[in-house]
């Protein structure tokens, strides 16, 4: 499956509430999901990391992206999503404006986020602490359920921003839980 070609950069807008894949040219995996706003910098999309299954919402820089696809593989993937009734659902309002922005509307909306730096075998939970043009600081959720550091990293080495999946919010209650006890 999947033998479509990889076009370069998607136009603004085109395809808005369809699912397409990106392959990035420093990672193995190709990621799914429907689109839900673009710009310059960012793509918002609501993820579809396997099959036809959707979890939360991802969003990547246009870093390092080889291109994007949509053939007979994301329309079949998108038709059985669509008939499931689980597809993207209507535009999120999520500002991605640029990285400050996203971070700070998505620790206070979903409290918890995912990132991915450069590595994808490596990804990080928290929330937003502090951020400047040389620095980003978060209080860390570690596998756990427990906020257990605060951790640094530079803020233009982050790649690919997950939150609301099943994943982030299964830890969060945990975190939660923690709390009250």
């Amino acid at each position: 499956m999947g033998g479509g070609k990889f076009k370069g950069k998607m136009k603004k807008k085109e395809y808005t509430d369809e699912l397409i894949s990106i392959k990035f040219s420093d990672r193995k995996e190709i990621i799914y999901g429907f689109v839900l706003d673009y710009n310059d910098d960012w793509t918002l999309m609501k993820y579809n990391p396997v099959d036809y299954v959707m979890d939360g919402y991802l969003l990547f820089r246009h870093k390092n992206i080889v291109g994007f696809r949509r053939d007979e593989e994301e329309e079949f993937r998108e038709k059985v999503i669509r008939l499931k009734k689980i597809g993207s659902k209507g535009k999120e309002i999520i500002p991605i404006d640029n990285l400050e922005t996203i971070l700070k509307f998505l620790t206070k909306k979903f409290g918890v986020f995912q990132f991915y730096a450069k590595s994808e075998k490596a990804c990080y939970l928290g929330r937003l602490k502090s951020i400047d043009s040389k620095k980003l600081i978060i209080d860390f959720l570690d596998p756990k359920g427990k906020w257990s550091q605060t951790m640094k990293f530079r803020p233009g080495d982050i790649r690919i921003i997950q939150f609301d999946n099943d994943y982030i919010n299964s830890l969060k209650l945990i975190a939660k839980q923690k709390r009250k006890k």
